[in-house]
């Protein structure tokens, strides 16, 4: 059988955390339009006029440090940094996470369905201190990591067979087409891919 299980074309980094001038959270789950996160009135992103805000002792912070720790907060469950509300900096996590589920749940369908109604609290506590490296490979992270477990589901198990018997993923690098035939296995399904063309042998129950 052959399949498309391949990077698709929305794959793209859109729940990054990304801060913009402002430090507001947007619809779409980025910081650059909607709620403010600071705590000081008047003030965008809770700084004092200027791009600064104080550390203890008075020493001056700078707006690029500020918004580097607030992105730290959001993507990798840093603690809040002082001028910024905590409350509104942790709905802004939330909303990032659930964004990211929603994007990666798009590329790993099977992955998805097979964790059901776990699958939103599943990906938020496995994603919550992971920065996103992009829905294609947040997805075959969290799948290797739960086969390595022995909790990945099995129609989940013929999802990543036949995506590493078609690319090549090292964990660190974008996945590249595999150029040579290849046979891979997860939860009792095996996947052999020759010039490009995909067959999957069990699984998918």
């Amino acid at each position: 059988m052959t399949t498309g299980l391949g990077p698709r074309s929305g794959d793209r980094l859109g729940s990054e955390g990304r801060l913009g001038s402002e430090g507001r959270l947007g619809s779409e789950g980025r910081l650059g339009s909607g709620d403010r996160l600071g705590s000081e009135p008047g003030v965008a992103g809770g700084g004092r006029e200027g791009g600064h805000a104080e550390q203890p002792g008075g020493a001056p912070r700078s707006l690029a440090t500020r918004q580097a720790e607030l992105v730290e907060a959001l993507t990798r469950g840093k603690p809040v940094p002082p001028g910024f509300d905590a409350l509104k900096v942790d709905a802004a996590r939330v909303a990032l996470l659930r964004k990211r589920a929603g994007e990666v749940a798009r590329q790993w369908p099977m992955l998805s369905a097979g964790l059901g109604d776990r699958w939103k609290a599943s990906f938020s506590s496995w994603a919550a201190e992971r920065p996103t490296q992009g829905s294609l490979r947040d997805g075959w992270d969290l799948a290797r990591d739960l086969r390595r477990k022995r909790e990945l589901p099995a129609i989940a198990g013929a999802e990543l067979a036949e995506r590493e018997a078609r690319w090549s993923y090292d964990g660190s690098s974008a996945p590249r087409a595999r150029r040579g035939p290849a046979v891979r296995s997860a939860v009792g399904t095996v996947a052999v891919q020759v010039a490009g063309r995909t067959w999957v042998i069990g699984g998918r129950t």
